[in-house]
């Protein structure tokens, strides 16, 4: 099986590393980090907007590229290798990718083009804590519900929010702003801006709905696949680095006289790293790869969450220990990508809600 990447997606993740390489360093994003404000850096932001990545996956009427998942992962690992502080992974998979699926005429007009050109940041609540509802009124409905865990809320310009109507579930298209809707920011592990997002008698028109009325769990569905796999190849990236990170150290960190690669008990340990990595690099490109080729990507997803919630925590985990104190020392790298794969091995579910999931697939298939 060969997962090569063509020549444009190679040069479309070329440009992505080269971006983020140049502007998302270590010491600016300590910049950012410590500014008091939500991590993300505006002038990032505008640079990837400006290289035509934002609307890598738009279609071309709206101002995009019209190019599939496959060329969104690419830049997604790229995300997770630098870290970046921008929404990138909430506006393309989240807001972007159903809007042009399922947005009607209007809804694409009114968000695609804004998403392509940096204008407007995108986001979904896939998580309830207090069940949302919408209930019809007039020609529209009133939403009422609490979603936890928004990324990117407190930054976004429209949130896709799943409720339960009398005809099924619905996806609305919400302003973040309205009258009724309250964010209040969540501390997370990795520092990336999340929020509790709280729905009181908020009103909707019809041109809202997503999609139509009672389509909400297809949409759902397809979305949580992709928001899914998304995780997997921002997870790749961090453990790449990581990786990269702690080969260079353990060959010049010497003990003894000699560097601590050639004991024995660390060159085990960073090998086992290495072989996650490529577990995890292998499943997240599967399950890429039959997304965007349209195919049934259930287990697929399924797997290489699994292995993004436990791989990449032995990989972190080993990276932080072959560093010794320097693992956690906030003015070295390691730590930043540390948080992230903890922060990404929960995240639409960890290890055991994936296997779960998993063995329900694989019953259903023997049914």
């Amino acid at each position: 099986m060969d997962f090569s990447l063509t020549e444009d997606q190679q040069a479309i993740a070329d440009l992505a590393e080269q971006i983020l390489k140049d502007q998302a360093t270590n010491e600016r994003e300590r910049e950012v980090e410590t500014s008091g404000g939500p991590r993300f850096d505006k002038e990032l932001w505008s640079a990837v907007s400006e290289a035509g990545l934002l609307g890598i996956a738009v279609p071309e009427p709206h101002g995009g590229a019209g190019l599939g998942f496959l060329e969104v992962a690419a830049i997604l690992e790229q995300v997770g290798r630098y870290t970046a502080p921008i929404p990138f992974y909430e506006t393309v998979v989240l807001g972007a990718l159903p809007i042009a699926e399922y947005g009607s005429d209007a809804q694409r007009e009114a968000w695609l083009p804004k998403i392509a050109n940096g204008e407007a940041i995108a986001t979904a609540a896939l998580v309830d804590d207090v069940a949302t509802k919408a209930t019809a009124s007039g020609d529209g409905f009133v939403l009422d519900g609490v979603k936890l865990c928004v990324p990117a809320a407190e930054l976004a310009d429209v949130v896709l929010v799943p409720a339960a109507t009398d005809g099924g579930g619905t996806v609305f298209l919400v302003d973040p702003k309205a009258q009724g809707v309250t964010l209040e920011a969540l501390a997370t592990t990795s520092g990336a801006p999340e929020s509790k997002l709280t729905l009181a008698a908020v009103k909707v028109g019809a041109d809202a709905v997503l999609g139509t009325a009672g389509a909400g769990e297809k949409i759902v569905a397809w979305l949580t696949e992709r928001a899914t796999s998304g995780l997997c190849m921002v997870s790749l990236g961090a453990c790449e680095s990581a990786l990269d990170l702690t080969s260079e150290y353990i060959k010049t960190r010497k003990q003894f006289d000699q560097p601590i690669a050639m004991f024995q008990a660390v060159g085990h340990r960073a090998a086992d790293a290495f072989i996650d990595t490529e577990g995890i690099r292998l499943t997240a490109w599967q399950a890429a790869w039959r997304l965007s080729a349209g195919l049934d990507a259930g287990k697929a997803v399924a797997v290489a969450k699994f292995w993004c919630a436990e791989g990449a925590k032995r990989v972190v985990h080993a990276a932080a220990h072959l560093h010794g104190g320097v693992g956690v020392d906030k003015e070295y790298p390691l730590h930043r990508y540390f948080l992230y794969a903890r922060h990404l091995e929960l995240s639409l579910g960890g290890g055991t809600p994936q296997l779960l999931r998993l063995g329900r697939l694989l019953a259903e298939e023997a049914a």
